[in-house]
């Protein structure tokens, strides 16, 4: 089988093994893994690999824009506090509990790889956690911290793991020299990525080719990773900045023609690149495990569960502490008649801490994992790398898999802040649009006026009915539109050209009437 056959059939693979996720209602990234390790141990898997200091701009930067671009900064903001305790503090102390760990049982593995292994399996992924959250519908704020923390804790996981390297190049470590340099790479990135968001703007605003627009994205999000870190700064920290900075001019500026095949294209991207990162990572599973001898393979699957036990009992500690901490701030400054801060439910803290899966960024780091540290091979990298895939594993069936079942138990509840929202700015946005009919009386203007008040109007339940209406009137009359020119293009009326170009605008009908059902 050759190469490009095997990368169909694992496709492939993937495509049935999310098929069939969504049919039990389970996050796909659970499958994926299951299928990882399966691949791990199957005869006769193809071979891939991918260079080291590839692999995070290949599934990282792409992953980071992706979700930069959900990102809401006032919600970033409003929510800073449970932020920085989960994005700064849970990682640092996520970090240092699997070193210490990983030390205790491996004597002999350097002080900085073991940081490097901690700060690979410390930053959660909230794709299947969302993924899951999504369908019972709990407290907005959780969703926002979850979608929140998987943005940003990327960044301070990562920082920490380059200079576990740069420690292990050096084979020295000191804050004192550390501190000033690292201080200059946050600033710098920053700035950094905000700039090259100004010139991406700048420099593609006038272009209106779909798959031209649509490849300039894909070259300017790795090149702006790839170009952060030739000059030295953080790739994760540019990409964030840039991505963020980016994100609201460019909806502005990008007309929906070109916007909605975008989207599709990202959305695929994102799920070939979760593919290719757990076959990856099983493809180098299996010859580790079959050259390591018996006793190393156990120690080394002991080391494994045990770091997977600790990134699991540290995030939930760490939020129940949190939580504590709280409402004993609250208690004292009640004495001192001061403001309070709100003190969230135990049962979303507890959400929050179970909401702990690893996904693709451990994934990444730990295959650009070097091979070797100043000229060396480096024995520990096998170690790192199962142990990173076992986290990964680990949290998505074990959370992934009772998250769910926690939730219903729970029974959270919304006030459903969104729906709340849409229904005042579809009604400003109704007004605007009709204001600028005022003192028309064509028909074409009523027609406008019509298809706006339906589309826009929502919220009571007379309008919500009207809405039902108005969908199944469209989806009838489309599909006898539909079915007439399937008709005569088999009865040879009209020729394929011309039913390429009706078929599209009806597409684009469809695509309208769906579109501002959810506006």
């Amino acid at each position: 089988m050759t190469t490009f056959e095997a990368l169909l059939g694992l496709l492939l693979g993937a495509v049935l093994l999310a098929g069939l996720a969504r049919r039990v209602a389970v996050p796909y990234p659970v499958f994926l893994a299951v299928g990882g390790a399966l691949l791990a141990f199957t005869p006769g898997a193809p071979a891939f690999s991918i260079e080291p200091h590839l692999a995070l701009a290949l599934f990282v930067a792409p992953i980071l824009l992706d979700a930069a671009y959900d990102a809401s900064p006032r919600d970033l903001r409003a929510n800073w506090v449970p932020l920085v305790n989960l994005v700064v503090l849970s990682v640092a102390v996520t970090t240092a509990a699997v070193a210490v760990v990983v030390h205790a049982l491996v004597p002999t593995i350097p002080w900085a790889a073991a940081i490097a292994l901690g700060a690979i399996v410390a930053p959660p992924d909230a794709t299947a956690a969302t993924a899951i959250l999504r369908h019972v519908k709990p407290p907005h704020r959780i969703l926002t911290i979850l979608e929140g923390e998987s943005l940003l804790n990327d960044a301070s996981a990562l920082l920490i793991y380059r200079l576990a390297l740069g420690a292990l190049a050096a084979s020295t470590f000191s804050i004192r020299t550390v501190a000033p340099t690292l201080l200059v790479v946050v600033a710098g990135s920053v700035l950094a990525g905000r700039v090259f968001a100004w010139l991406l703007l700048r420099l593609t605003r006038d272009v209106r080719d779909v798959p031209t627009s649509i490849i300039l994205q894909f070259i300017t999000t790795f090149g702006v990773w790839i170009l952060a870190e030739q000059i030295g700064l953080s790739g994760v920290l540019t990409m964030v900045s840039f991505a963020l900075a980016v994100a609201r001019p460019a909806s502005e500026i990008t007309p929906a023609r070109m916007r909605i095949p975008s989207y599709a294209v990202w959305d695929t991207a994102v799920f070939v690149l979760n593919v290719l990162a757990f076959v990856f990572i099983g493809l180098q599973i299996r010859p580790i495990l079959a050259s390591l001898d018996l006793g190393v393979r156990e120690r080394y699957l002991w080391v494994s569960g045990a770091v997977l036990l600790t990134v699991i009992v540290v995030r939930i500690a760490w939020a129940i502490l949190y939580y504590a901490m709280i409402r004993w701030r609250n208690r004292r400054l009640a004495a001192q008649q001061r403001a309070l801060r709100r003190v969230p439910p135990l049962r979303n803290v507890l959400v929050v801490g179970w909401s702990g899966m690893r996904g693709i960024v451990t994934l990444a780091a730990a295959l650009a994992f070097p091979f070797s540290i100043n000229g060396t091979a480096f024995p520990f990298r096998d170690l790192i790398v199962l142990t990173a895939f076992a986290v990964v594993l680990g949290t998505l069936v074990i959370q992934g898999l009772t998250l769910g079942p926690l939730l219903r138990a729970f029974n959270l509840s919304d006030d459903d802040p969104v729906e709340r929202e849409i229904s005042r700015a579809r009604e400003h946005a109704l007004n605007a649009a009709l204001a600028t009919l005022d003192g028309l009386d064509s028909d074409a203007a009523r027609a406008v006026r019509q298809e706006f008040v339906s589309h826009l109007r929502q919220g009571r339940g007379e309008t919500a009915d009207r809405e039902a209406d108005h969908e199944r009137i469209h989806q009838s009359a489309l599909a006898a539109a539909r079915h007439t020119i399937f008709e005569m293009r088999e009865r040879d009326e009209i020729g394929d050209d011309a039913f390429h170009r009706l078929e599209q605008d009806f597409d684009w009908m469809e695509m309208a009437n769906a579109t501002g059902e959810n506006l």
